[in-house]
């Protein structure tokens, strides 16, 4: 199973309340310090709730990072998230 796949069921197990959006940005950093923009190492997580509900923005990204410790031992690099 590639990365995006393993992060997509890792927050949706974990995020149940929201729409989740993933997309590989590593091709936007190719060039970066001989960086070749593949391996799925830069990636944006997009997060729309699906209720109104009051949200921690804080909480949500903290949540996120430690489900994905390990991703970033295995070559993650960069994690963006938003949260509408």
């Amino acid at each position: 199973m590639d990365r995006m796949q393993r992060i997509k069921n890792l927050l949706k197990q974990n995020f149940t309340e929201f729409h989740i959006e993933i997309q590989d940005n590593s091709n936007l950093h190719a060039g970066h310090n001989k960086f070749d923009g593949l391996g799925e190492t830069h990636i944006l997580i997009k997060l729309k709730s699906i209720q109104e509900i009051k949200i921690n923005r804080l909480e949500v990204h903290r949540k996120i990072n430690q489900l994905l410790s390990t991703e970033y031992t295995n070559g993650l690099h960069s994690l963006e998230i938003k949260i509408n």
